[in-house]
């Protein structure tokens, strides 16, 4: 438990630090949007290539791990969509709710997975990412289609959601340099490292600007539920899965942090985009921000 907490506090520190200069307005308001942009098409994209490249890509029962995620997060969107037979809510907030139960922060992912788990934990994490992006816009996409009348909406939104994406272009790009056995000039490899060094402590601070303390509505019943949905079915989903598909202890341990993390930030873009509740949304990424670390160090002691 000493070295789960060893690597939450730098995490979550720093994500305070970063509402800590939203506040004081340090060092502009102007400047954190555009630190998230250089962060989320350079900075990250650089640290994928850089660890994908340059690791022994031989871990045993990829498939099972890659599956037992997969699997977790369609269930938890169909229990979703079960409880909103039986409780209805808006279109609109329904696809809120939907975003909060089954997406993830790829930032606080990558920063716990790496502090946690060390290089080899950074790797798997990114291999997974690569599965689980496309597929968790595909289930998202399909949501607004289903639920919300929007001309936006078809085949080739999807598609260019998921090929115009950094992440994936990145763990694409460096799990083919390895795959391919391509040795990168010593310069190019030296300067991506440089540059992957950067990218979480950015992230980080950026997920902190982003959060929205004074919006956070926490009496209504789409947001507990999206709560209990991301926090405790997901992880006992992928947790099962897990067991059942034999994954190896590292692996099961990256599945859980993986399934109990806060929302990704980006899905008030997409609420924004698509015509979601932004306000329910923006209330959903911050709680389960501030409260994310207590689920981590649960699940992590009960099932790890």
């Amino acid at each position: 438990m000493s070295l789960i907490f060893s690597a939450l506090i730098p995490v979550f520190a720093l994500i305070l630090i970063g509402y800590f200069f939203k506040r004081i307005k340090f060092p502009s308001h102007e400047f954190w949007p555009q630190a998230d942009k250089l962060t989320y098409y350079v900075l990250m994209p650089a640290l994928l290539i850089f660890k994908l490249s340059n690791a022994s890509l031989e871990a045993q029962n990829s498939f099972g791990f890659i599956l037992s995620a997969l699997l977790a997060i369609f269930l938890t969107m169909i229990v979703l969509m079960i409880v909103n037979k039986i409780k209805p809510t808006t279109p609109a907030a329904f696809t809120s709710v939907v975003q909060g139960g089954i997406r993830f922060n790829t930032y606080v992912f990558l920063a716990l997975s790496g502090a946690i788990f060390g290089n080899d934990g950074l790797v798997l994490s990114a291999i997974l990412l690569t599965f689980a992006i496309p597929f968790i816009n595909i289930l998202c996409i399909t949501i607004f289609a289903l639920y919300i009348t929007n001309e936006k909406l078809n085949f080739i939104y999807l598609l260019k959601s998921i090929i115009t994406n950094p992440l994936i272009i990145a763990c694409v790009v460096g799990g083919s340099i390895n795959f391919l056995g391509i040795d990168l000039p010593v310069i190019i490899n030296n300067t991506l490292e440089v540059l992957s060094k950067a990218a979480l402590p950015m992230g980080l601070l950026s997920v902190g600007f982003g959060l929205v303390i004074k919006e956070i509505k926490s009496s209504k019943s789409e947001l507990i539920i999206s709560n209990i949905a991301k926090h405790l079915v997901l992880p006992l989903f992928i947790f099962v899965f897990g067991k059942y598909f034999g994954v190896d202890d590292m692996m099961l341990s990256i599945l859980v942090l993986f399934a109990v993390l806060p929302t990704a930030p980006s899905s008030f873009i997409l609420a924004r985009q698509l015509g979601g509740d932004i306000g329910l949304m923006s209330s959903i990424i911050t709680v389960q921000t501030l409260i994310s670390a207590l689920f981590i160090i649960l699940f992590l002691k009960i099932f790890i």
